[in-house]
């Protein structure tokens, strides 16, 4: 049996000053850093092991897998291109708190994150969701069993849950928050209900 373990990067300049930061390429925060330890412990703590890592190549993402490889002293993680955050085209850059403002009507609000939908050059959750299942088709495609454990971004962290599960990307958007250095689950023997392996504090504005 795979099962495939989600891992959001820990707290960057851009999450910590409240900015959109799409694939802007900031580095972790010392809070970040923090958090990214904090993963460790508890992937320790609840005798979890990996037998390969992949992440982003955005150096938030990349950095929070190397802290979790050295600490479990597993081989270097390997970056995977598909695992890129979504492309936020004319909103990368933009405060978070402008986005209902500025991309009203066409949002879906929860209770930690307002989400645009359709921008001029920003992916759609439609197209990320194609690229959540081609991500989901390499790794799948690569093992057929084991642990493996992917470092990614929130939203398409979210967008290859639904694809996992079938679900759809609009009610996925308000099911759960995947926070900084939180860990989702994808099993045949865990459902979707059961977003979170654990949860992580949040500092974020």
């Amino acid at each position: 049996m795979l099962k495939i373990y989600l891992a959001r990067h820990g707290q960057d300049e851009d999450n910590a000053n409240g900015i959109l930061n799409g694939r802007r390429d900031e580095p972790l925060t010392e809070t970040g850093i923090g958090q990214a330890n904090l993963l460790v412990q508890k992937i320790i703590d609840a005798n979890l092991t990996f037998d390969v890592i992949y992440s982003s190549p955005l150096q938030r993402a990349f950095k929070t897998a190397q802290i979790i490889s050295d600490s479990l002293n597993l081989p270097a993680p390997i970056q995977l291109d598909e695992l890129i955050e979504r492309d936020f085209g004319v909103m990368t850059g933009e405060r978070i708190s402008d986005v209902e403002t500025l991309c009203s009507p066409d949002i879906i609000k929860t209770d930690k994150i307002v989400y645009f939908l359709s921008l001029k050059n920003a992916e759609t959750f439609p197209e990320l969701c194609v690229r959540a299942q081609n991500v989901l088709n390499i790794i799948q495609n690569k093992h057929q069993d084991g642990s493996i454990l992917l470092v990614t971004h929130g939203d398409l962290g979210k967008m290859i849950y639904a694809a996992y599960y079938g679900l759809d990307w609009s009610k996925i958007l308000p099911m759960f928050h995947f926070g900084n250095s939180e860990l989702l689950i994808l099993s045949p023997d865990s459902g979707p209900e059961d977003s979170h392996v654990f949860q992580i504090e949040q500092y974020n504005h």
